[in-house]
């Protein structure tokens, strides 16, 4: 995904009348943000970026959040990013500063999720001199941004940060860094201020509207089918295309699963929605994936995790893949009826097309297949002791899916807590579920949470965790104290790296090497520490009632430490090496209730 130079060659904006005002490198900084529309920069100050860090203190347009650790600067702009729709901003400063943001700009670059980060760099006269908290920004991110631009010149600083911006949201969004050595800001020398209104590059120009053969060549597929299925992905959410989405699966009647990360995108309590699909998704998600003729992929890019074996996936389907990156069609999975552009723009021609085409409701063929479905449906692949007098991981997430009624933004950090969010956390609208999916980043709950308050500061806003996940990013309870952020922090505490030893459990003949987290703080004396509200409950009982008195605190963080079963797993699951229809159930559900 990553641009080449030769993409950006050539790329000449279009520029307004210069407006006379004379700004120094770091004045330049701060007004192209405010004049870019953004909020909040994260960030954590550092001898290279003294200079923008005294541009920020003089003036109020843009906001600064004052992180405790580069990573939670990253993941905060992150989770801003992932439920706003808008580009994040992070701040830091050269050498480990830059380093310290290399988890959460590949988180962001793993999930395309758009960010411009700004990294400080040791003086241009010193660069490759290793100087004091000097690293080589650019090649040490190259891997894993969109692109990335070291500005040796203050005259080159308003149009890079503009580039920047549009290439970060443009397109298959991600990350781009903009590494600025500290004497491109130096406040005695000044420039016009020019900031470009448009962008054109010569050679970068993402498809915006997909090829009509192929989006007729898709609708005929999708009429020919008997056994369809709807593969969506993050895509989707990143297209703000998810009210086109519903209607065209409203429309055919098909059924609809999702990745790890589309979900939302297509409401999970409506009856198409077959339950996500892939490593940890439903039985019959799964089955109607492997038994599909037509498969309608939708923005999504076929990662492990979701297609399991590559021999067994979808083994009798014809494949339209949408997607506005065409880079990721045919990469994994090759697929029969490629469609690159927008997916808003794709679905809004596919339902005009289907909506000609389509015949009438009676003759539609997908009867016999959702009958299949309910089958598989029957085997109820998500139950589990309802009667036990431990709290169970999937108790605790329904309980909070009853206390927040469903409106909640719900941020994870990654393991079976995660897993567990995901599979019983039913959200009917984009943009509310914000997790880690494809760098799989620990830590990224808490700090993700605070990106989502401060966007949405009325909003009830919860970070799911484990007792491992949470001590990544710990320290950002204080960021949380200083801004006033309430968010409800869910622990799912079991005492383990829960995964970790889920699969230990499975592939290592329960040799527990490591996964046991021992001497754990105590979470509630911790939380009062950093001037929070601490609970800790251990009975099935006692749950509801104590997450109600939490999220009725509006204004304070609540630190909710919920001691759960340790030995409970996450299932289904597809084994490595294997297909969908060779899921490993829980130990309850026995092989003739499958016959």
């Amino acid at each position: 995904m990553a641009l080449s130079e030769a993409q950006l060659d050539g790329a000449e904006p279009e520029r307004p009348e210069r407006s006379g005002v004379e700004l120094s490198g770091a004045e330049i900084v701060i007004q192209a943000l405010a004049d870019e529309g953004v909020e909040f920069v994260f960030g954590y100050p550092g001898g290279a970026v003294l200079h923008i860090y005294d541009a920020l203190f003089r003036q109020e347009s843009v906001k600064h959040i004052l992180v405790r650790h580069e990573q939670g600067a990253s993941h905060a702009a992150d989770g801003y990013a992932r439920a706003t729709g808008k580009c994040g901003v992070c701040l830091v400063t050269s050498g480990p500063g830059a380093t310290n943001a290399v988890t959460g700009i590949a988180t962001a670059y793993m999930d395309s999720i758009p960010m411009v980060i700004l990294t400080g760099q040791v003086p241009t006269p010193v660069i490759g001199s290793d100087a004091f908290q000097e690293v080589d920004t650019v090649g040490i991110t190259r891997p894993c941004v969109k692109h990335n631009f070291l500005v040796k010149d203050v005259r080159d600083l308003a149009v890079t940060i503009r580039k920047a911006f549009y290439i970060a949201m443009s397109g298959r969004p991600g990350p781009v860094v903009v590494d600025i050595p500290k004497d491109v800001t130096d406040p005695n020398i000044k420039i016009p201020y020019d900031y470009p209104r448009d962008v054109k590059m010569r050679s970068y120009n993402p498809v915006l509207k997909g090829h009509p053969g192929q989006i007729r060549k898709a609708v005929d597929l999708i009429l020919q089918a008997k056994r369809p299925v709807f593969y969506t992905g993050g895509g989707v959410v990143l297209g703000e295309a998810s009210a086109q989405l519903t209607d065209f699966v409203r429309m055919t009647g098909f059924p609809v699963t999702s990745t790890l990360m589309g979900l939302g995108a297509y409401p999970m309590t409506d009856p198409q929605f077959i339950g996500m699909l892939g490593m940890h998704g439903t039985y019959e998600a799964n089955m109607a994936m492997h038994e599909t003729d037509v498969l309608i992929a939708i923005g999504a890019r076929f990662d492990d995790r979701v297609t399991g074996k590559i021999e067994h996936f979808c083994p009798h389907a014809k494949i339209i893949h949408v997607d506005v990156d065409p880079s990721s069609i045919s990469k994994n999975v090759k697929v029969h009826v490629p469609i690159v552009g927008q997916v808003a723009n794709v679905l809004s021609d596919m339902i005009k097309l289907y909506r000609e085409l389509a015949p009438r409701p009676d003759e539609h063929p997908v009867a016999d297949w959702w009958s299949k479905i309910a089958e598989w449906r029957a085997v109820d692949c998500m139950r589990y002791d309802r009667n036990s007098t431990a709290i169970k991981p999937q108790f605790a997430v329904e309980t909070l899916y009853k206390v927040t009624g469903g409106d909640l933004y719900l941020t994870s950090d990654v393991g079976q807590h995660q897993m567990f969010a995901a599979q019983f956390y039913p959200f009917d609208k984009p943009r509310r579920w914000i997790n880690s999916g494809g760098l799989g980043t620990m830590g990224f709950g808490l700090p993700a949470a605070m990106g989502v308050q401060l966007a949405f500061p009325d909003a009830q806003v919860a970070c799911i965790s484990g007792e491992a996940s949470i001590l990544m990013c710990i320290q950002e309870l204080a960021t949380c104290l200083q801004y006033g952020l309430p968010v409800k922090v869910i622990l799912l505490n079991n005492g383990y790296m829960g995964m970790v030893r889920q699969w230990q459990e499975f592939f290592y003949e329960s040799r527990y090497s490591n996964s046991y987290v021992d001497a754990l703080p105590d979470f509630v004396k911790l939380a009062e520490s950093f001037g929070h509200v601490g609970m800790r409950v251990d009975q099935p009982a006692d749950l509801e009632a104590a997450m109600t008195e939490a999220f009725a605190m509006k204004n304070r963080l609540v630190f909710m430490d919920v001691i759960v079963d340790p030995t409970e797993n996450v299932y289904p699951m597809i084994a490595a090496g294997k297909g969908h229809h060779e899921m490993h159930l829980a130990p309850s559900l026995s092989d003739r209730e499958l016959a």
